[in-house]
């Protein structure tokens, strides 16, 4: 019986190249916040040396020192690659804090100034009868007819948007909804006043009505239709063309289609764009000034005689210019804020509760 023999494999001696020499050198993780403290420092002292009294101009100087810094490192240390992706990160972050910082200065100042005469009197009490020098009177007649005027102007508008949004979506195509498109797009850079000034020669001096809040209400859902005629139908065009053809595939008709299946899909989206746009036309002042006229008493009839609102509320404190007034006009300010927010929080909790549940 002849013996088999079977060669053995090759055995290489030869070691595993070490472990090092397969990672590329990094930066350690703590490198951003130190390289961000480094520039910090080398912005203000060169802030400091030059004799800028401007805090911005220190923050403009550090934010370029910790680009050109992180950049410069990343380069000698990590190669040029990755040091094109650490620079595309440093000016997403410089631009994320650039705008973020004024934003978070604006609501800091609103809240301090403003809680100097917030309370419970400033939000019960109107300005009539009280002297202007004084402390003392509140906002309530000024949140009253923002509250107003704000409802009127959404209900006008938030229907005629999505509808129209609706028709350019689903139904449109042809001439009549490329002029639509169109004068939907010149509406939306229609600056204030000129709305303003289209209601009172059509409303007050043409038909002879007097001047009201929903006078002020109408100029109001002009500047706020084309807003939510975008983003509605930026929202609706965002819904899958598969469950608009299951649907009609399914012998449902296409009323039915939008009404049952677009619509509940696009419902956080449209929520969020009608609320935007009610947050666009609440800070107006432009169209009160014109329309509204202003009162120091409460008014609660929309309908009949001059009202106020909170942005003419404060044009009109500052206006007086004195302390008292300066004061008065930040709280009506941070009341405007709140109210806007409290809006926001009020859209998400309709978006996220009428929104369609996602299931496994």
């Amino acid at each position: 019986m002849t013996d088999v023999v079977l060669d053995k494999a090759p055995v290489n001696d030869t070691p595993p190249p070490p472990s090092s020499t397969l990672r590329q050198p990094r930066l350690p993780r703590w490198a951003p916040l130190g390289i961000g403290a480094l520039s910090a420092a080398l912005g203000s002292g060169v802030g400091l040396v030059a004799g800028l009294e401007s805090r911005i101009q220190w923050g403009l100087i550090a934010a370029l020192l910790y680009v050109v810094i992180n950049y410069t490192l990343a380069t000698l240390v990590e190669g040029s690659r990755q040091a094109k992706d650490r620079l595309a990160t440093s000016v997403v972050w410089v631009c994320f804090l650039a705008a973020v910082v004024p934003l978070v200065s604006l609501i800091w100042e609103t809240v301090v100034r403003g809680s100097k005469v917030m309370g419970v009197d400033f939000l019960t009490h109107s300005m009539n009868g009280v002297i202007t020098l004084q402390e003392g009177g509140g906002a309530y007649h000024a949140l009253i007819g923002t509250v107003e005027q704000v409802a009127i102007a959404s209900i006008i508008a938030a229907p005629l948007g999505l509808l129209t949004a609706i028709y350019l979506v689903e139904y449109g195509g042809g001439k009549l909804a490329k002029a639509v498109t169109f004068f939907v797009d010149v509406m939306t850079g229609i600056p204030s006043i000129v709305a303003g000034l289209f209601v009172l020669a059509f409303w007050i001096l043409y038909l002879g009505f007097d001047y009201s809040g929903f006078a002020g209400a109408m100029a109001l859902a002009i500047l706020m239709l084309p807003i939510v005629v975008r983003s509605t139908e930026e929202m609706l065009k965002l819904v899958p063309n598969e469950l608009r053809e299951a649907s009609l595939a399914l012998g449902v008709p296409k009323w039915l289609t939008i009404l049952r299946v677009v619509l509940p899909t696009a419902i956080g989206g449209i929520t969020t764009g009608i609320m935007l746009a009610i947050a666009r036309i609440a800070g107006e002042t432009a169209p009160i000034l014109l329309l509204v006229f202003g009162s120091p008493s409460i008014n609660n009839n929309p309908m009949e005689g001059a009202q106020s609102s909170l942005p003419y509320y404060v044009y009109e404190q500052w206006k007086l210019g004195n302390t008292a007034s300066f004061d008065r006009a930040w709280a009506a300010a941070l009341l405007l804020i709140i109210f806007v927010m409290v809006l926001n929080l009020v859209a998400r909790a309709i978006a996220s509760w009428k929104a369609p549940k996602s299931g496994r």
